[in-house]
């Protein structure tokens, strides 16, 4: 694939035979798209083609962020997964669309509906949320705005924030980084340089929502989640499951539901 200005990267897609529907699926920061693979195979045993998108500087993505290599959400949004999105289009015919997405990724599926409102027809959203501080529950909350502004430091700093090394997420483009901790301090949503006002587009967002939430994810409470959710034109009202580590045979956090993807995918299928 091969994004407008350049950027190359591999899409990994599984599509069944008579797809009834189409899901473009965006991952979690700095997550690769393979360790999906699970999940968009047991969507695909029900009837769903699935492609997993892959972020720029991860994975098979031929660029790598540092010093002289930069990038916002502005060019996740307009380049790559516009490109994205225009392939999986092509994969099972007049289907319906889906746009989702895990964490991060289910924060820009809502803002790339912002922007292109005809990308889908709906939403699915598995352990996100807005990271705005004041979405998560005390004590946390207040340890967030130091660690915002610690992160957007470093990585502007050092050109590049080191994610692998402290554990969280990937080796991230200072301009993502600044885009995201400027979302967690304002609880705004806004991309440099895309001209276009985000909060204004997200409440024009007008789609069927399923959006799941984890018991034990700290990363993405039900608080989180709801600050994301109010965003959206507030006429819909979104399906919002909860599960629990006995729902899921796993433990309910942000991560180990991709090991054990069966009942996830069977809710949002609409199957369970």
């Amino acid at each position: 694939m091969v994004a407008g200005d350049g950027h190359r990267f591999e899409l990994i897609a599984r599509v069944p035979d008579d797809a009834r529907r189409t899901l473009l699926w965006l991952p979690a920061m700095g997550v690769p798209a393979k360790h999906y693979l699970p999940f968009a195979e047991r969507l695909a045993a029900r009837g769903i083609a699935v492609v997993l998108h892959e972020w720029r500087g991860i994975g098979s993505s031929a660029l790598r962020a540092g010093r002289g290599v930069d990038w916002g959400y502005r060019e996740l949004l307009e380049l790559d997964i516009a490109a994205s999105e225009r392939w999986a289009s092509t994969i099972a015919g007049d289907v319906a669309r889906v746009i989702g997405g895990h964490s991060l990724g289910g924060q820009l599926a809502c803002c790339r509906l912002a922007i292109e409102p005809g990308a889908a027809q709906a939403l699915w959203l598995v352990a996100s949320g807005a990271p705005y501080w004041r979405g998560f529950p005390p004590p946390q909350r207040y340890g967030l705005p130091p660690l915002y502004r610690f992160m957007a430091w470093l990585a502007r700093t050092r050109g590049v924030l080191p994610g692998r090394r402290l554990r969280f997420a990937g080796n991230e483009a200072p301009g993502v980084i600044a885009d995201w901790s400027r979302t967690g301090l304002t609880g705004r949503y806004a991309a440099a340089g895309l001209g276009l006002d985000l909060e204004a587009a997200l409440a024009r967002v007008d789609v069927d929502v399923r959006a799941a939430c984890l018991e034990a994810d700290w990363l993405g409470p039900a608080s989180s989640l709801q600050v994301l959710l109010d965003k959206l034109d507030t006429r819909r009202s979104p399906a919002i499951g909860s599960f629990d580590a006995n729902a899921l045979g796993v433990r309910a956090d942000h991560f180990a539901w991709m090991s054990r993807p069966d009942i996830l995918a069977a809710w949002l299928a609409g199957d369970g």
